[in-house]
């Protein structure tokens, strides 16, 4: 598998809670959540700290326990990060820090993918390109929904993704899943495996990165992944960052933010 990647973080945030790690055989890609201002978290180490530990943790049960599907990689990887905390941190706080994820990883015979949270991953298949998502929030997350649809910043206050207002249980955010310190959560992932002979490309995107094609709806998918194959994702990421200028307000696209941190992977495979 040869892989290129770009992660930016959004020019409204003092760092980037994204984080994107790859071998020659496993993509990781996470979308960290910050708590809104003055709201307990039960941890004392932050979003960035939990984003960066469990993208470690994960490459390497990803990289070495290859025989072991991908939600009980992720279980363990939890279960790794969890051991790091200190005694000062709750763990059971349902305001841990969080993040949605996604992960892509080569077998021998079959590429496997798991979702859970705000994430994308592209497929092209010779059918066409598959985009597979985790739909929790479009299903149950109806009021936030609907403040998504506001201007940007006119939604209620939460993460700086805007898509979780507050905690509500123990890695469960406003109806719907993301990764934090339960490794129950990854019960609630999107999983997958397809055959590996026939999938010439993939790309593995953040909330931000997905922009373009979802929440603007400039291009369809298969422009989109065209785009990110043939310029770059450092090129999509800026186009994404023309197109978030053009519209600070967010009167033509609704949003929570002006921008957001943006993650972008593209992934080729060949024959063996």
């Amino acid at each position: 598998m040869q892989v290129a990647l770009a992660s930016c973080r959004s020019p409204d945030a003092a760092a980037n809670e994204d984080f994107v790690a790859a071998t020659a055989s496993v993509v990781v890609v996470l979308d960290g959540a910050s708590a809104p201002p003055g709201v307990e978290t039960g941890c004392v180490h932050g979003t960035l700290w939990f984003v960066r530990r469990l993208g470690a943790a994960l490459l390497e049960v990803l990289s070495t326990q290859t025989e072991q599907a991908p939600v009980d990689n992720l279980a363990q990887a939890i279960v790794n990060v969890n051991a790091l905390h200190i005694n000062a941190c709750d763990l059971r706080h349902p305001g841990n820090p969080s993040s949605a994820i996604a992960i892509l990883r080569e077998q021998e015979e079959t590429i496997e993918f798991l979702l859970l949270g705000d994430t994308t991953v592209l497929l092209d298949e010779s059918a066409g390109v598959r985009v597979v998502t985790d739909d929790w929030l479009e299903k149950v997350a109806g009021g936030e929904q609907a403040a998504h649809q506001q201007a940007t910043g006119s939604a209620p206050q939460g993460s700086r993704s805007g898509a979780v207002v507050g905690p509500t249980g123990y890695g469960r955010q406003d109806g719907f899943w993301r990764v934090s310190s339960n490794p129950d959560a990854v019960n609630y992932a999107v999983t997958g495996a397809i055959r590996r002979r026939g999938l010439r490309r993939a790309a593995v995107l953040s909330k931000g990165a997905a922009r373009l094609a979802g929440r603007f709806g400039l291009m369809d998918w298969p422009s989109f992944l065209d785009l990110l194959d043939k310029r770059g994702p450092e090129a999509l990421i800026d186009r994404l960052r023309d197109v978030e200028r053009s519209d600070p307000d967010g009167q033509r696209w609704p949003r929570a933010e002006a921008h957001d941190d943006a993650t972008a992977v593209v992934c080729h495979f060949r024959d063996r």
